[in-house]
């Protein structure tokens, strides 16, 4: 069957580096300026050391091995003057060979530990929607087959081809001294040569970046498939899913095939040419010797002698290699630029924005419940600090240019709200309003249709609904992992687009259906909530959340540490541990994303009522397909395809008949 070619359709195009990339990465190299000059000094030693022994022949055959030869009575003395000065060349060649090789290791690492910085710290400024559209895998690949081609390309690759460069110099140098009828020879036969180098150079620089793609998104495919493995096996998916790696993987075979192949055939090419211009030299050589022909050469001797096309030869010789090293260097250079190309695309993402200038404090509350004063110790009371030149005026008007129902809400959340006399501090109560919100994660699919509600300060509310309703979105935009679209979040009376987001997140414990723990003890795991706490704390908010009993019962207890996600750990403990990670965090609002779904019934009454402790006088919203955990809510919200059909309390929507009561009674199914 005959393949597609690059850019055809059933195959991606074959890519290139973005322009910029190779001086954006040596920006990272020359960080280090007097690292890189000792390198470069210690380089062209080499190289001179490496052509200079080539050079030093013809005086050696001509001046000491022939007249050595032909002498009634030899002379030791010259012969071993030039020995003693080729060792010493050779000498001062693995000295400096070490010193730039020891430099070059420094720079290497600081580079590569550089990269992975940026890298990482840029991706916690990443927005959340980068990691929901990206794999996870592919990231990986990043730091680690990416980068590790920048530590080939500053260690092996650049070192190579700056001492390649500088023999080459010389030995035209070498050769321009001895013969530049010969030396023109040689350039003109070396353009042509280079010619066809560059024609299969440029090809592999294309083939390595796509290369570069292929290794992410198997490595993107390998990750996913481990995480996976229990599921795969359960449904007997082993053969489609090495179907689909085998897809993959031969993708990144032709990829990689293409790439090598013309790297690798470049050196022969030039090896081989390089026999044939060592033929043509021996050749004219040999017959301008024989025949005495004049000799222009900087060295001043009028004829070629038997020393000067020995010497022209081996520096042919010490020429053609070097120009081979180039060509495979560069090759290697390509494949760093590809992975160079991925790196910085991270670090050029978008950063999440954040234009709020709300910032929350914590504040002692006087008797009366609205006099506040800021401090800098916590008080179990937050409120939300404007800045300077803003005591709230603004938000107000705004609020009156709203119409409908918008204007509404946004007055009565206003007056609601508990603020200073200078109205730059603002109680944090927990009054959570929706007004005409609409939004979807994608322009052309909206999740949320013009959604209006209200959450009272220290309610529970509740979402219900059918997956795909629409509940973990409207979370999600509370604490601003999406933006709204459309319509306003009003946050106390504050928009939440003016408040700081971690200032914002701060106020919300979060707890989500899908737990992840971190590697360390489970001590460690629960202060994740809040760094600053004590063990004291951690232990008090596991027994308030019932976690206590199965930690103690772990083989060091709290200090037993957890790998792999717990993964000794059922499902079940894994959640408890992610309870009372929010409960020590003690936040003045909570988010519950199917908290207990993983809890049996009988342990899930009992984090319950330590959960109520903790909810009391917070604003909580739960998420729930277990109706019978939202029964005690204040609010429940059932929501379908993105609207709310119907609100009230538990016997409320029971006495109505309406979507609510037939998914409790079990006549219509939530999934």
């Amino acid at each position: 069957m005959k393949k597609n070619k690059p850019g055809k359709p059933g195959m991606p195009a074959v890519q290139k580096a973005p322009k910029g990339t190779t001086k954006r990465l040596l920006g990272y190299i020359f960080h280090y300026r007097w690292q890189c000059v000792v390198v470069i000094i210690g380089i062209l030693i080499c190289a001179c050391t490496q052509s200079l022994p080539s050079f030093v022949l013809q005086p050696l055959i001509d001046n000491c091995i022939m007249p050595f030869i032909h002498a009634q009575t030899p002379d030791w003395g010259p012969l071993i003057h030039m020995t003693i000065i080729v060792g010493s060349i050779y000498a001062l060649g693995m000295v400096a060979s070490f010193v730039w090789n020891y430099m070059v290791v420094g720079i290497e690492q600081g580079v590569l530990k550089t990269v992975r910085d940026e890298m990482f710290e840029h991706q916690q400024k990443l927005p959340i929607r980068y990691f929901d559209t990206h794999e996870h895998g592919d990231m990986m690949s990043r730091y680690t087959n990416d980068t590790d081609t920048l530590r080939q390309m500053v260690s092996q690759a650049m070192p190579q081809l700056l001492i390649s460069g500088a023999s080459v110099v010389a030995a035209l140098f070498a050769m321009l001294w001895l013969s530049v009828p010969f030396t023109i020879f040689t350039i003109v036969f070396i353009v042509l040569m280079m010619l066809l180098v560059r024609v299969i150079v440029s090809r592999s620089g294309r083939y390595f970046m796509r290369q570069q793609e292929n290794i992410g998104d198997v490595n993107a495919f390998v990750e996913e498939s481990v995480n996976g493995q229990k599921v795969i096996k359960v449904f007997n998916h082993e053969d489609a899913t090495q179907a689909r790696f085998d897809k993959k993987n031969e993708e990144l075979f032709e990829a990689s095939s293409k790439a090598n192949i013309y790297a690798n055939i470049t050196m022969p090419v030039i090896g081989n040419m390089g026999n044939v211009l060592y033929v043509l030299l021996a050749i004219v050589g040999g017959i301008a010797g024989i025949n005495g022909w004049f000799n222009f050469g900087f060295s001043g001797s009028g004829t070629l002698t038997l020393g000067m096309i020995v010497s022209f030869l081996t520096l042919s010789k010490a020429l053609i290699n070097p120009i081979s090293q180039i060509s495979s260097q560069i090759n290697m250079i390509m494949m760093s630029l590809a992975g160079a190309a991925r790196i910085f695309n991270l670090i050029d993402e978008p950063v999440e924005s954040d234009n709020g200038t709300v910032r929350l404090v914590s504040v002692e509350l006087a008797s009366d419940g609205r006099t506040m004063t800021e401090t800098d110790r916590e008080t179990g009371h937050w409120a939300w600090k404007r800045a300077a030149d803003d005591d709230g005026t603004r938000s107000l008007e705004a609020a009156r240019k709203l119409k409908g129902s918008a204007r509404e809400v946004a007055l009565k959340a206003h007056e609601k709200a508990i603020t200073s006399p200078d109205g730059r501090l603002t109680l944090l109560r927990g009054d959570v309003r929706f007004t005409n919100v609409s939004f979807g994660y994608n322009p052309d699919k909206t999740v949320l249709h013009d959604i209006t509600w209200f959450a009272k300060p220290g309610q529970k509310m509740a979402l219900v609904g059918a997956t795909g309703a629409g509940k973990t979105t409207i979370t999600n935009l509370i604490n601003r992992f999406y933006d709204v679209q459309e319509g306003q979040i009003l946050y106390d009376g504050i928009d939440v687009n003016n408040i700081k987001k971690a200032d914002l997140r701060r106020s919300l414990g979060i707890v989500l259906q899908d737990v992840n723990l971190f590697t360390g003890t489970v001590l460690d795991n629960i202060r994740y909530g809040k760094l600053d706490a004590t063990d004291e704390e951690c232990i008090d908010a596991a027994k308030r959340t019932n976690a206590d009993g199965f930690i103690r019962m772990l083989p060091q207890g709290y200090n037993t540490v957890l790998q792999g996600d717990g993964s000794g750990l059922s499902q079940g403990q894994r959640q408890l541990i992610s309870i009372a990670r929010a409960a020590v965090a003690d936040p003045p609002a909570m988010i519950l994303d199917e908290a207990t779904s993983s809890i049996d019934t009988r342990t899930e009454e009992v984090v319950e009522q330590g959960m109520d402790a903790l909810m009391n006088g917070r604003t909580v919203f739960v998420i729930a397909h277990r109706l019978s955990t939202v029964r005690n809510s204040d609010i429940i919200m059932v929501l379908d395809h993105g609207r709310i059909i119907e609100r009230g309390t538990h016997d409320e929507l029971i006495a109505q008949h309406g979507e609510y009561y037939q998914l409790y009674t079990g006549k219509l199914e939530l999934e």
